[in-house]
């Protein structure tokens, strides 16, 4: 079996499903601001890192889709933010979403790249693991 497939086969193992935790920082200076907290990276960071260290990380979480700044975070204990969420057992992924772009040839229209991997490859996918950006590169 490819690590690919291994790597899908985590994902969705029985009772496990994918956390969508790509929230921008836009989106979590809202999520902060309604509890007033401040939305400062480390703040941001306190908020990931608590979630991703839940024990129930373990049981209930295959896969977790990363925000861009989520990824370069490291956690109290060192690790960075995918080290924590691979010591629960689950695959940390990133959502390839470069955003609205004008399309070619037409400046009026917009569209949303969801599939541009980092060295330009295109997929269909809606998360990639880092692991599995590995080991295509």
């Amino acid at each position: 079996m490819s690590d690919i497939e291994n790597i899908a086969k985590q994902i969705v193992a029985k009772g496990k499903g994918i956390l969508a935790a790509d929230e921008s920082t836009g989106t979590m200076t809202k999520r902060l601001s309604s509890v007033n907290v401040e939305s400062t990276s480390e703040n941001r960071l306190k908020f990931r890192e608590t979630l991703f260290s839940a024990e129930s990380m373990k049981n209930y979480i295959g896969g977790v889709i990363l925000y861009d700044e989520t990824i370069k975070q490291k956690a109290s204990s060192g690790k960075t933010i995918p080290e924590l969420i691979k010591s629960f057992g689950s695959v940390p992924g990133i959502k390839v979403d470069t955003g609205a772009k004008k399309l070619a040839g037409s400046p009026a229209r917009l569209f949303s790249i969801l599939a541009h991997l980092l060295l330009g490859r295109k997929t269909h996918c809606i998360m990639i693991s880092l692991d599995m950006i590995k080991s295509i590169s």
